[in-house]
């Protein structure tokens, strides 16, 4: 069996690292759906991770983000199951956590069950309440996207569940509906108050490109990034701390009550003087909170613009300014991850390093650096040693272009 990856409308990435590791993560996962079910699937999709090159924690506060979808991607196979006398329902197998979960395909889905069932299960029920039926079916879940590294694994099963029942049930969705269907999904089973970039940047990812989203109005301009010789390194920090209180609802919850001290609707209406302005009804926290998401804001629009037009040293001021924000005004950093952004500051332009910030939700997971495509080798290698020097830790980094979003995959006997 072969498989063949079909968009008609998106050009092949360039990337021939990508199109090799996702065409390996394919044929396991065709072959581990055969020796599961006894059958070949008859369906296979790929849905990427995504990174995030500036402006965090602003997308649930009408912001403008700028990520790209990753050559990390979650497969699912399919085929379906004419066997299912009773209820229809879904049989998905975890390879990676050894782990199937069934899930009832008759609309009676009204709470997640919880773990990486949730994501499934929100995505299904959003489904069915817009198409009404789903045929019963068998299927394998694949994924090479590190699972809490803030790369949005999660959002990435949900856009291969939606792309997989798109290709089972014909009913195609536009690319919109589809991305908010599955920010839907992790709102009300996962219980997470998500923003729209992490399934948008899944959905709508292309080669050579970044996205510039627009979180109030979900308008995508596209950020041109066809020079080779720039590549985006991600290093995962292999931490994640487990604070109590559940800090993105935290956040997002401070972030809402500023706002309304402010008297303003959306944060995309307050200027830095305004938030400055009102500094004495504001508490500390308040403040920094506040201008966090102003300065992003303003920051992400200026990184967009250099980026387009390779004013390199412009990207990578935005790039550690963001990171200081974060680290200082929003506290969503944490030791190792300023450790990391540290250690590429402290290799100038010179050496490759254009820029470097934390990237995800925080406390731990990766972070994001441009670099000269002919040093990476080299930082990549710095930063780990040097990392696991200051820390003890051993971390995990991969080099990525810009990559395609959810799409099926032919499969050819």
């Amino acid at each position: 069996m072969n498989v063949a990856e079909t968009q008609p409308t998106a050009a092949p990435s360039r990337s021939h690292h990508s199109t090799c590791s996702l065409n390996e993560l394919v044929q396991k996962a065709c072959q581990w759906h055969v020796e599961r079910y006894q059958v070949e699937p008859e369906h296979v999709v790929a849905a990427p991770g995504r990174v995030n090159l500036i402006g965090e924690h602003i997308d649930y506060n009408d912001g403008y983000v700028m990520p790209m979808a990753i050559e990390r991607y979650v497969v699912m196979t399919a085929s379906t199951n004419r066997q299912q006398n009773s209820t229809a329902s879904a049989r998905l197998y975890s390879n990676d956590l050894s782990e199937t979960i069934n899930i009832p395909l008759d609309r009676s889905l009204q709470q997640a069950s919880g773990g990486w069932a949730s994501y499934v299960e929100g995505v299904v029920a959003g489904f069915l309440e817009r198409f009404g039926s789903i045929p019963a079916f068998d299927g394998v879940v694949a994924s090479d996207v590190p699972i809490g590294g803030g790369l949005s694994s999660s959002a990435a099963l949900e856009v291969a569940t939606a792309t997989m029942l798109e290709a089972l049930t014909g009913h195609r969705m536009e690319l919109t509906d589809k991305a908010l269907l599955c920010q839907q999904a992790e709102h009300r089973f996962a219980g997470v108050p998500c923003g729209v970039m992490d399934q948008f940047s899944s959905v709508f990812g292309k080669p050579d490109e970044l996205m510039l989203l627009d979180c109030r109005s979900n308008d995508i301009t596209a950020v041109p990034f066809a020079d080779d010789a720039m590549t985006v390194l991600i290093v995962n920090s292999c931490v994640k701390h487990n604070l109590t209180g559940g800090e993105y609802a935290t956040r997002r919850r401070q972030c809402e009550e500023t706002l309304a001290v402010l008297g303003s609707e959306s944060w995309r209406d307050v200027r830095l003087a305004d938030l400055e302005n009102a500094q004495p009804d504001l508490t500390d926290e308040q403040f920094r909170r506040g201008r966090h998401v102003v300065t992003e804001i303003i920051r992400t629009g200026k990184a967009a613009d250099a980026f387009a037009n390779g004013r390199w040293s412009d990207v990578g001021h935005a790039m550690y300014a963001s990171h200081e924000s974060l680290r200082d005004d929003f506290e969503v950093s944490c030791q190792e991850l300023d450790q990391l952004v540290e250690i590429a500051r402290s290799m100038d332009a010179s050496e490759g390093v254009i820029g470097s910030r934390m990237t995800g939700g925080g406390f731990g997971g990766c972070t994001v650096t441009l670099v000269k495509t002919e040093n990476v080798a080299r930082v990549q290698n710095h930063l780990l040693n040097e990392y696991k020097r200051r820390s003890g830790i051993r971390g995990e980094a991969f080099s990525s272009r810009p990559a395609l979003g959810a799409h099926a995959i032919a499969i050819t006997r």
